[in-house]
């Protein structure tokens, strides 16, 4: 798909409360899920629904994620329906009444059925999106996978077809009541990912600098 297809207007992926927040601009879908570095990945294991936190990786309308090829919540979300989460916490509102405090906020909500790489050539692709899109350079700075690390290892890919984005900016919003009267203070505290100095391995001779792919990232 291109940045031109917009969002799929399916039943559990179209907005019901604040619709008006919904962006249907796929090019919107990339930028919260190419920003962020944790996804939400919410299965069903024995009956009951699991939420767990985990890397991804996106290439095109493609997302891949991946753990221990024992762990049970990837086996329950091999082919079957699946739901992934990313948000990005802009900033905290504060309104004029408790009960109008919010956060300013970018999210991503995908609906799908993933299946599991297979040959090898797929899953090193899947594992190379995940590792550069959260440490950037690493994969060909550090030693890539070796077959036993890659067969004890899954990585399942879902399509990006069905999804929703949802934004809310700007400032608070009080009752009519709330804004003639009172003096609580009103209005955003913005939040920033940084990130800080990196912290060497305890065993890392000392003569190894840190490389360029890391320090690009500290601006």
């Amino acid at each position: 798909m291109s940045t031109s297809t917009p969002l799929s207007p399916t039943a559990r992926s179209t907005l019901g409360r604040h619709a008006e927040r919904a962006r249907l601009d796929r090019a919107e879908l990339y930028a919260v899920l190419d920003e962020g570095l944790i996804c939400h990945l919410g299965v069903m294991r024995s009956g009951a629904p699991v939420v767990l936190p985990t890397c991804y990786g996106r290439l095109n309308d493609t997302l891949y994620l991946h753990g221990s090829a024992g762990a049970s919540s990837l086996r329950a979300g091999a082919d079957t329906p699946v739901c992934v989460t990313v948000t990005l916490l802009d900033g905290l509102v504060y309104a004029r009444s408790v009960m109008h405090h919010s956060a300013n906020y970018r999210s991503a909500v995908v609906h799908g059925t993933p299946r599991r790489l297979v040959d090898e050539a797929s899953k090193l692709r899947g594992l190379k999106a995940i590792v550069e899109h959260t440490t950037p350079g690493s994969w060909e700075h550090a030693r890539q996978p070796n077959r036993k690390e890659l067969a004890a290892t899954s990585v399942l890919v879902l399509d990006l077809a069905e999804a929703s984005v949802k934004v809310r900016t700007g400032p608070p919003v009080d009752d009519d009541a709330d804004m003639s009267v009172g003096t609580a203070w009103a209005g955003v505290l913005p939040v920033q990912t940084t990130f800080g100095s990196p912290a060497p391995c305890p065993l890392l001779a000392a003569n190894v600098p840190i490389p360029p792919h890391i320090a690009k990232r500290l601006g």
